[in-house]
């Protein structure tokens, strides 16, 4: 459970308080907008909707930004903007005010998102990068877990006052947030490979990496487990299943406990090529077992249903596991250290278009044609498994070419996969 380095545990501590902000802001938003504001459900769904397109459309954009003056700064900077939206909570008093806040708030998320990922893949050595964003990742959900509680005795207190005030606690915490990462250590500039200012297409940057967008895109499929993990599996518990609700509570439990006591572990050997690939056929694996043991348990007993729903939970999670760390060794192997933001805000993009269809798409087929449907998803995702290794191989060529003019010998550190 240590952090692999020192700097590896200064960035967690950022992942924890980040987390514990986020967390109590997930549990109680909805609430604060449509008790306290007065909002009704589908404008707050609306909102909501807008703010996602919003940052879709940002994503890349930002990711240039954060090239160009600093990855670091574009974290900060989200971070600080991000607190003092939290803070201005108390002041919104209708949807036009609602639709602000969370547009600004998912603006600052997709920001310190491609600042982030940029700043810890060029901050971390080779040696220790999957092994820090594992460790990272173990943070960030300890600190969303005990976000999430504390949202929750927000709610159980029941008083208007409790959820005013939880907003302002989580822009402290933001405001806290900033300040730490302002103080984490600086990044030496990379130096541009010689052949980059010969490149004609240099203006289109990352985007002219297609096969790194298409990894990206079965990466988002692939990403799916949390789908099911946090949609299909808690609708078919209720709707096509006799265990019962309280098992909901132990399912997210469990999934908590995993990935903060198993992340670091499932994520070594993947700072390879061949390691993230068979990272990848292991995260598969994991879902299509999960979607098999779920199909069947819409006839059995009651002790039978827990124990099976539980198992296929642990599973899932496993596959949860497994994706973050090849998607993690991927990145980090097959982006250019030089355009680290912009490479980020490419992997936002194409993990939203691989998992946007997701919801709709695993509901319907789960709740309508049961196990041929439960199959059906199953079937998706290992055709994405399937494939991700043919396109790797693409993303590394087309790396090499855009950055090292064909000289594989030329390309930067830690990019051969």
């Amino acid at each position: 459970m240590a952090p692999p380095s020192r700097t590896v545990g200064r960035v967690s501590t950022q992942a924890l308080l980040y987390g514990l902000g986020s967390g109590s802001y997930l549990t109680i938003n909805a609430v604060f907008f449509t008790k306290i504001i007065g909002l009704s459900a589908a404008a707050v769904g609306l909102g909501l909707t807008i703010a996602g397109i919003s940052t879709f459309v940002a994503a890349v954009p930002l990711g240039r930004v954060s090239d160009r003056i600093g990855t670091k700064t574009v974290w900060a900077l989200a971070s600080l903007v991000e607190a003092a939206c939290y803070l201005g909570y108390p002041l919104a008093s209708g949807f036009a005010s609602f639709l602000a806040i969370v547009i600004a708030i998912g603006l600052c998320k997709a920001a310190g998102g491609v600042g982030y990922g940029g700043y810890v893949l060029n901050l971390y050595p080779d040696e220790e990068r999957v092994a820090g964003l594992a460790y990272n990742r173990s943070a960030l959900n300890a600190g969303f877990t005990a976000g999430a509680g504390l949202g929750g005795l927000a709610l159980a207190i029941g008083s208007d006052t409790a959820i005013r005030l939880l907003p302002v606690f989580i822009g402290v915490v933001m405001l806290v947030n900033a300040m730490v990462i302002r103080r984490l250590p600086e990044l030496a500039k990379p130096e541009p490979a010689p052949s980059v200012e010969r490149e004609p297409r240099r203006w289109v940057g990352a985007l002219a990496n297609r096969p790194f967008f298409a990894l990206s895109v079965l990466s988002g499929v692939l990403s799916t487990n949390q789908v099911v993990l946090s949609v299909v599996v808690p609708l078919w518990l209720v709707e096509e299943t006799n265990a019962p609700r309280v098992l909901l509570a132990g399912l997210l439990a469990t999934n908590t406990l995993m990935v903060v006591s198993l992340q670091t572990l499932a994520a070594r050997g993947t700072d390879t090529g061949s390691g993230a690939i068979r990272a990848t056929y292991r995260s598969a694996a994991c879902f299509v077992a999960s979607c098999v043991i779920i199909a069947f348990t819409d006839g059995t007993i009651e002790w039978l249903t827990i124990v099976l729903v539980w198992l296929a939970h642990i599973v899932l999670t496993g596959a949860e596991l497994f994706h973050a760390a090849a998607s993690w060794g991927f990145t980090q192997r097959l982006s250019d250290p030089a355009r680290r933001g912009e490479y980020m805000g490419i992997d936002q993009v194409g993990q939203t278009v691989g998992s946007v269809w997701a919801p709709a798409a695993y509901t319907f087929l789960a709740m309508n044609w049961q196990r041929a449907g439960w199959f059906i998803i199953a079937a998706v995702v290992v055709l994405a498994a399937v494939v991700t290794p043919t396109v790797a191989r693409a993303a590394e060529r087309s790396l090499r070419r855009m950055v090292a003019g064909n000289a594989p010998d030329d390309v930067p550190s830690g990019q051969h996969a």
